[in-house]
């Protein structure tokens, strides 16, 4: 048997949001599997939601940028909150948007385009930041989005400047409705987008592995009550209909109304304008989200210093 260590509770802790003790017992009992452990504590409702895919803790700037059918978002980290409101550091997120907006999501071909104004690549380039700023960064992510036929709306939420921000939301409306209303209804989608935080644009979209791992901890707690198992099998699809209201994009209820679903949403808006509207993708990046930001204790690291 796998020995628990104090550090495989706390993981658990911040994953779970379960109390000390259960989490203890949640990896014996599970042999120290971490994904299973979070599993044990739902079924045993000790863990309200699914697991998380990690606490947001790095620091830096998303940035969006969209034109007419196209769209692009990155996000780049840095050490602290500091360097965010670095306007060089700004100046730097808000040229790779625009890289990315070029020349596609792929990160080696970011890395190695010709960085504007210079004669370094991008990668040469956030080198140089590194030296200049003093602070570590690294480029983390990117994504593109296109139609044919349409319109990408973006929006950041609490953007420190145009563009930037800490949540970036792109949407693709695929459609031969004018230009302002496809405008106005994809950046109310990317608000909710923001709020509402879906992983899937409609129900096809689920994997399988996030569909099964639902399923599997949804029966264990039904089985708990004792029902029949014709009836347990109700039950679950019951929950799985809410499992996908709170992850699919298009059984999500509307945050702006709290009535409407956004696939009627869409619909609507389609009626109104006379063509019709396909909501085709959306992109969704949260600063830091699944990275682990080290935790230090200052007082030791200050005394450590003055000890030599």
């Amino acid at each position: 048997m796998a020995a628990i260590t104090a550090a495989m509770v706390k993981e658990l802790r911040d994953k779970s949001g379960a109390g000390m003790m259960d989490c203890k017992k949640a990896l014996a009992e599970t042999d120290g599997d971490m994904d299973a452990a979070v599993d044990w504590l739902r079924t045993k409702g000790l863990a309200a939601a699914q697991k998380k895919s990690g606490r947001v803790a790095a620091d830096g700037l998303v940035g969006v940028v969209a034109d007419g059918t196209k769209g692009a978002v990155v996000e780049i980290n840095a050490e602290t909150d500091f360097v965010a409101r670095n306007e060089g550091f700004q100046g730097f997120v808000s040229d790779i948007a625009k890289i990315v907006l070029d020349q596609g999501d792929d990160t080696a071909t970011i890395l190695a385009a010709s960085y504007p104004g210079s004669e370094r690549n991008v990668e040469e380039q956030l080198t140089h930041n590194i030296a200049t700023i003093g602070e570590n960064m690294s480029f983390r992510r990117a994504q593109v989005l296109e139609v044919s036929n349409g319109v990408v709306a973006s929006y950041v939420h609490s953007a420190l400047v145009p563009g930037l921000g800490k949540i970036g939301v792109l949407v693709a409306l695929e459609s031969e409705a004018p230009r302002e209303t496809l405008e106005a209804l994809g950046k109310q989608i990317a608000m909710h987008i923001a709020a509402a935080r879906p992983e899937f644009l409609s129900i096809a979209d689920v994997d399988a592995e996030s569909l099964d791992r639902e399923r599997a901890v949804l029966t264990e707690q039904a089985r708990e009550s004792g029902k029949p198992e014709a009836i347990i099998e109700k039950m679950v699809e019951g929950r799985l209909r809410k499992f996908y209201e709170e992850v699919v994009l298009n059984e999500q209820v509307f945050v702006i109304d709290n009535e409407t679903k956004i696939a009627k949403v869409v619909e609507q808006a389609a009626k109104e304008a006379g063509s019709a509207i396909a909501l085709t993708g959306f992109a969704r990046f949260e600063l830091g989200a699944g990275i682990e930001k080290e935790e230090s204790d200052f007082a030791a690291e200050v005394a450590q210093a003055v000890q030599g």
